[in-house]
């Protein structure tokens, strides 16, 4: 009987780093790569029509980020497994990336059998975290971290998400209202819910909170 490859969707902003990461995944015969995306929103689609495996997802890519393209495909299908390649190796970075429901976390400096093997610890259930990271980051992962609250982020919608990275970005009500279709009042009580939500009081309390989950890049 044989064993149907592991097909994996990659969501990159870059053409040659997309080309570097197929090249060393469809070298493994046990994996394929059903499709690409240059983008958060292309990845998004993708994931819904080719219902991949694993998604091996950039984190900085732009209009929407790999960690906010990773909740909404989570809200999507809970079960997808998502692989974050990132840069940044710091221990927030990693946390957002966990408290979003990431199932691996790799840097783009791995190695490649970190690659190849990240893809199969996560296609077979589990999940993988680079070396490198730090061992409280691990902790998180497995669960086991004494610390770990509920993240207040979980409570929120895909349009709540939606409107406040919008309102990150220092949009107004009416240009958010323009951008998602919806009415000013539906965006103000939007707005309202989610300050309450996140338990602040301040646009600037929301702004601050959405750039520490990784909602938008920082400059």
């Amino acid at each position: 009987m044989t064993t149907k490859p592991i097909r994996v969707l990659l969501a990159d902003d870059h053409a040659l780093v997309r080309q570097g990461f197929r090249r060393i995944l469809e070298d493994e015969p046990d994996i394929v790569v059903a499709g690409e995306a240059s983008g958060g929103a292309q990845a998004i689609e993708l994931a819904r029509s080719l219902l991949p495996d694993v998604i091996v997802m950039d984190l900085a890519m732009p209009e929407i980020n790999g960690l906010h393209a990773a909740i909404e495909i989570l809200r999507d299908r809970p079960g997808s497994r998502v692989l974050i390649l990132s840069m940044h190796a710091d221990e927030q970075y990693v946390r957002n990336a966990l408290d979003a429901g990431v199932k691996g976390y790799i840097l783009k400096n791995a190695l490649e059998t970190d690659l190849t093997r990240a893809v199969r610890a996560l296609a077979s259930g589990g999940q993988f975290l680079s070396p490198e990271l730090s061992e409280l980051a691990i902790r998180r992962l497995r669960g086991t971290d004494p610390g770990a609250a509920e993240d207040p982020f979980s409570t929120l919608s895909a349009r709540e998400i939606q409107v406040l990275r919008l309102i990150a970005l220092g949009k107004s009500n009416k240009e958010i209202a323009s951008i998602l279709g919806l009415s000013v009042n539906t965006v103000s009580v939007h707005r309202t819910n989610l300050m309450n939500a996140l338990g602040v009081h301040k646009t600037a309390e929301l702004v601050l909170l959405a750039v520490k989950k990784g909602l938008v890049e920082t400059p």
